[in-house]
């Protein structure tokens, strides 16, 4: 098992998780966060950290195609090893149907 970011993500960013991970294994990118599934140690301290549910272990239903998303992207995204602030208008995406579909970018973060 390890765990994923979903779309919940997208356009909130909040990193409380990047803070209270122990191996690093957060990637950035434009506008989400991704959790290189090979470097996780599957301890779970990550996703209670998460305000909008955007972690969840890839043993549940629906999270194949998060599983290979996170890990193709924690290939080529940097690494990200402390919290930096949201963005500005992260509380007006929390709940947002659809953003993947609609806003997910495959541009690289700024690392750290």
């Amino acid at each position: 098992m390890t765990y994923t970011v979903n779309d919940n993500c997208i356009k909130c960013k909040y990193m409380d998780c990047v803070e209270v991970c122990p191996v690093d294994c957060f990637y950035e990118g434009e506008n989400m966060l991704v959790i290189h599934p090979e470097e996780c140690i599957d301890c779970g301290v990550c996703e209670p950290e998460c305000p909008v549910e955007a972690i969840k272990p890839d043993t549940e239903p629906g999270m194949e195609k998060w599983l290979g998303l996170n890990a193709e992207y924690a290939k080529v995204w940097p690494n990200i090893t402390a919290k930096k602030e949201p963005p500005a208008d992260a509380k007006q995406w929390e709940g947002v149907a659809n953003k993947f579909e609609e806003h997910f970018s495959a541009n690289p973060g700024t690392g750290d």
